[in-house]
């Protein structure tokens, strides 16, 4: 004889209605039920700081997520979603700085771009919202110090935003990084000429040949390694810079020699 069947999960059980069910099988009283639903509701602090509640949370589980935290699988980890988030990112800011600059040319608004999206004001937007903590490492990642590094930081910065754009749509990953990026975007913290091509203008006026760049070091996993490169001029100093990448240690040489020598790298007004 058939026993009757007993009633299934209902899809999505996580919500506030299942929350209440489960406190009334445990005996729960209608305060602690109450108690219960609040709880449910509330958003993660992340999800809080970037004003975003996800409808699937494990798409916000898979951004956070390094490879040093899986068992090997590199599908495991946020770098999809940081490929997404890297153009999702770039097509937003992109649009924003159009309608921002309607006078800007080609040329000022990619400038504009570059210095919005690198790794390094990336991982500045992460340490605003404070998401080193809610990363998933590794034991051996995390004793490196993996949720300060700035190559994490800005991967996972691009995650979150593909996480948001699978999970909202275009519209929902607009409002976020507006929310993250507009007021760096109406006023730069750094020069819109890179310290490179203003050290090369530097030296020719003044005589002086191309500066070469000198890979010295390399340190860190493979990774997220950082590079130590020097800068060389003749009659003058070597000076040295490092970043997560060979370029931006030429940018950061490049930079310090240009402070040593006291000139001023040019800024645009917003």
């Amino acid at each position: 004889m058939r026993r009757p069947a007993k009633a299934g999960k209902k899809a999505g059980g996580n919500d506030t209605t299942s929350t209440h069910r489960s406190a009334e099988r445990a005996g729960a009283r209608p305060a602690q039920r109450r108690k219960a639903a609040r709880v449910a509701a509330t958003p993660t602090v992340l999800e809080a700081a970037i004003g975003y509640r996800f409808n699937n949370a494990a798409l916000l589980d898979h951004a956070l997520t390094h490879v040093s935290a899986t068992t090997g699988d590199r599908s495991g980890s946020y770098q999809r979603l940081e490929f997404l988030g890297d153009h999702v990112l770039g097509l937003v800011i992109s649009d924003m700085l159009f309608g921002a600059f309607p006078k800007a040319d080609e040329g000022e608004l990619s400038r504009r771009l570059a210095d919005l999206v690198r790794r390094e004001s990336c991982a500045d937007v992460a340490r605003a919202i404070d998401l080193g903590t809610a990363l998933k490492l590794g034991a051996s990642e995390s004793n490196a110090g993996g949720r300060v590094r700035t190559a994490i930081l800005a991967d996972v910065c691009e995650a979150l935003i593909g996480a948001v754009f699978l999970d909202g749509g275009y519209p929902a990953a607009v409002t976020m990084i507006d929310r993250l990026w507009g007021e760096r975007m109406r006023a730069p913290v750094r020069p819109l000429r890179d310290s490179k091509t203003v050290l090369q203008e530097w030296a020719q006026a003044r005589g002086l040949p191309t500066p070469v760049y000198r890979e010295v070091g390399r340190t860190g996993p493979h990774h997220s390694p950082e590079f130590r490169v020097t800068v060389v001029l003749p009659n003058h100093e070597q000076v040295e810079g490092l970043g997560p990448s060979k370029r931006a240690a030429e940018q950061a040489a490049a930079a310090a020699l240009l402070a040593r020598e006291g000139v001023r790298l040019d800024r645009t007004d917003a």
